[in-house]
Parts: structure tokens; C-alpha cells; sequence
């Protein structure tokens, strides 16, 4: 993580930051944090030790930490040592919640390398997570009282957007609705406490700080959502990715529900195949092609750019300078990666 040729940009989860003292100055401050993150995952058994380093070795783009250190740049001193615990821990509780993911999912592969179920098993990956939650709880009262609520809070969240991704709507509940919902507790929440976090202990006003959670909390659930409409349209050679790996595995995504909601006559073809086994690759070939071209997915980017634009309205609670330029572009990158 460090400043591109000339240096002009530092990246995280394509953040761009601009100003080249802010990208030095977060620089180091994310150095910090990685060395601090290998001694919290330290146990004084060393089997903990390899399992809970498994995935925080596997590399990751620690958007969550950085959103700290750089939400912490729009109070009066960012450079407190508790804007590092801070960015710690809400990595090490995404990272928990990876393990626990990897789990559910019966996921092979995480972050490119052997997932921790896969090369141990489900037991070890469990109590893995469960290990790393424990070090950010007790990151987190090294806080004070309110972090530790602000903490619980966030994390009733998340735990509510894994169970009910796990369970099918309700009578007459909106399945659009409930995937939203979803996403804002999954990966929004956590985005939106990175942000609180920095504000808070970087020293911002009450308003700054309720402005940058309610930001972090809409671009979370719009990159997440972005991801859903890059699995439908781009190529791997773009991504990276297997296209429409989603749609094969049967996960509710953006442009599928939007899809089924906005259904037409001429899409009976469309819906057959998504209740369909795509495991086939022909099936699944087919849906994907009929996807790409149904109007659900200029729908999804409408919406995903409209989130965008409301979460940048929100940084106007923020001075004009580097800070607020770089979570605008942000902004503005989630808005257009998946257009």
C-alpha cells in the first residue's frame, strides 16, 4: 500500500487519494496499522496463531482501515494512537467474518489462496473467527464504553444481514427489499463504523462524524452492489473473476431481483432459467447472455449511481481539501465501475 510512480496516488479498494502529503501521510499510518494487526492475531498457541494469520496473510485491500486513517484526516488530530486501534478493529472483525463466511458458503477459495475450512476444516475455521472477534472486543474497550456500544451495535448488524441472507423473504415481504437490507447489514455496517470511528477519535464535530457514518454506510452497500453487476457483465479478462458466478451458485443479486421485478412477457425464457440448475454451462450461459441484455441491468447502474451521488451529497458537511476530494472520487468510482 503505497504511493503509485511519481507519487501522485495512493490505492486501497481504487481509492484514490491525490494530494501527496495525504497519501504519505496515510502511507505510513497504514504501515502502523499492519504491524499492529500481526501482533493482535498473535495467541500463545502457535496453531492459533498460523490459522488466525491465514487470511490477513492472503493480502486483502484493508478499505476498511484505510476509510479510518482517512476519516480521521478531517479531525483535529489524526495521527491519535487511537485512530490505529481503531482501523485494527474493524479489520480484524471483517476478517472474522470472512472465516464464518468461508464456512456457510463452503467457499474453497478466499482472497486466492486455500480457504481456512478447506485447509483445516469447519471447526477450526469457526473458532478461527470467533477468536479474531474476541481480539477486536477487547481492542475496543481500550476505547471507552461508547466504542464498545458503537461496536455491539455494528455488529448485531452484520450477524442479522448473514442470518437473513440465509433464509428466504417473508409472506409478502419485498425480496428486493430484503436483499438491500442484506447488504446494508453485511457490508454496509461495518464501512459506516470504519468511518465513525476515524471521525471520532481523529477529532471531528458531532455533525462531520454522523455525516462521514451515514456516507460510509451508503458507498458499503454501493460497492457491494456494484460487485453484483460486474458478476453479470464483465469478461474475466476485465474482473478477474469467472463471470456470473453468482448467477450459477443461485444468489439473489441487483440486476436478478431487478430483473424479476421489472419481468416483461418476452422474459418467460429468463425466469425459467433462473429457476432453473445453472450449473449446466450451457443453461447458464444462456441466462447470462439474456441478463446482459435485459433492461434490469441499465436499472441496477441507476441505482447503484444514484446511492453514489447521495453519499457524496453528504461530504458537504466536510471543508473543501483533499480529504473530501478523495471520498468524492471514491464516490465517483463506485458510481462508474460497473458502467
Amino acid at each position: 500500500m503505497s504511493p503509485s510512480a511519481g507519487g501522485q496516488e495512493l490505492v486501497s479498494l481504487a481509492m484514490p487519494v491525490a494530494d501527496e502529503a495525504l497519501a504519505r501521510r496515510l502511507t505510513e499510518r497504514m504501515v502502523r496499522v499492519e504491524e499492529a494487526l500481526a501482533g493482535h492475531v498473535q495467541s500463545r498457541a502457535r496453531f492459533v496463531t498460523d490459522a488466525a494469520s491465514h487470511l490477513m496473510s492472503a493480502g486483502g485491500k484493508r478499505f476498511r482501515p484505510m476509510l479510518v486513517l482517512l476519516a480521521a484526516e478531517a479531525g483535529a488530530h489524526p495521527e491519535a494512537d487511537e485512530v490505529i486501534t481503531a482501523a485494527c478493529v474493524v479489520e480484524l472483525t471483517h476478517l472474522a467474518s470472512l472465516y464464518h463466511d468461508d464456512v456457510m458458503d463452503e467457499a474453497a477459495l478466499r482472497r486466492g489462496a486455500e480457504s481456512a475450512n478447506a485447509r483445516w476444516d469447519n471447526h477450526v475455521a469457526i473458532l478461527t473467527g470467533d477468536f479474531l472477534f474476541s481480539k477486536s472486543s477487547e481492542l475496543t474497550a481500550e476505547l471507552g464504553a461508547d466504542a464498545v456500544r458503537i461496536q455491539a451495535q455494528t455488529f448485531t448488524r452484520l450477524v442479522e444481514g448473514q442470518i437473513q441472507e440465509t433464509v428466504q423473504p417473508g409472506p409478502g415481504e419485498d425480496p428486493l427489499a430484503h436483499y438491500l437490507d442484506v447488504v446494508a447489514g453485511k457490508t454496509g455496517s461495518l464501512i459506516a463504523t470504519s468511518a465513525r470511528y476515524g471521525a471520532r477519535f481523529g477529532g471531528t464535530d458531532r455533525e462531520v462524524e454522523e455525516a462521514l457514518t451515514a456516507y460510509g454506510d451508503i458507498v458499503g452497500t454501493a460497492f457491494q452492489l456494484s460487485d453484483d453487476i460486474l458478476d453479470i457483465a464483465s469478461d474475466s479478462d476485465e474482473s478477474g473473476k469467472t463471470p456470473g458466478t453468482d448467477l450459477r451458485e443461485g444468489v439473489p443479486t441487483l440486476p436478478v431481483l431487478m430483473a424479476r421485478v421489472s419481468a416483461r412477457p418476452e422474459d418467460a425464457r429468463l425466469l425459467e432459467l433462473l429457476d432453473s440448475d445453472l450449473s449446466d454451462d450451457s443453461l447458464h450461459a444462456e441466462a447470462l447472455a439474456l441478463l446482459r441484455a435485459h433492461p434490469a441491468m441499465d436499472d441496477a447502474r441507476d441505482y447503484v449511481v444514484a446511492r453514489a451521488q447521495e453519499a457524496k451529497a453528504l461530504l458537504t458537511a466536510l471543508p473543501p481539501g483533499p480529504v473530501r476530494e478523495a471520498l468524492e472520487t471514491f464516490a465517483d468510482h463506485v458510481a462508474h465501475r460497473s458502467t
